[in-house]
């Protein structure tokens, strides 16, 4: 988490995971919570790992709209919903919700890999430990 936190940024503070709000209309969990101390809100995160829908998109506006209801208080600022999700639509961006707020994001994320410097010799080192495996296991068996 500590490493998540720096690359998010300064001013974050983990306050939940999976934090639980409870509705007449059900359960609803939102993934992460953070307060930034800076910006003085709340940040939620929302983890999809597919293409954003617009049902996505509209619980994130809930989740947003609630926590202003009932988690914000005098002197902070309305909350953001940022929806990270492994592929972005242009046409829910254009036509959701997502257009006209300024508190709602979506971004697409991806994994980061190493440089490629790095996969070549580590590549080259599992396949010296392959080799020298391999040949005192030819040994062993002779």
């Amino acid at each position: 988490m500590k490493d998540f936190l720096l690359e998010m940024g300064r001013g974050f503070a983990f306050m939940a995971e999976q934090y639980h709000i409870a509705t007449d209309a059900g359960d609803f969990f939102v993934d992460l919570v953070f307060y930034n101390v800076v910006l003085k809100c709340y940040v939620l995160i929302d983890l999809k790992t597919k293409r954003v829908s617009h049902q996505d998109v509209g619980q994130m506006d809930m989740y947003v709209r609630m926590f202003d209801d009932l988690k914000r208080t005098d002197g902070d600022n309305p909350s953001i919903g940022l929806l990270l999700c492994s592929d972005t639509s242009k046409d829910i961006a254009q036509y959701s919700v997502l257009h006209d707020s300024k508190q709602l994001f979506a971004a697409k994320y991806l994994t980061v890999l190493p440089e490629k410097e790095v996969l070549v010799r580590e590549i080259e080192q599992q396949k010296e430990i392959f080799y020298l495996q391999h040949n005192q296991q030819n040994r062993d068996d002779s």
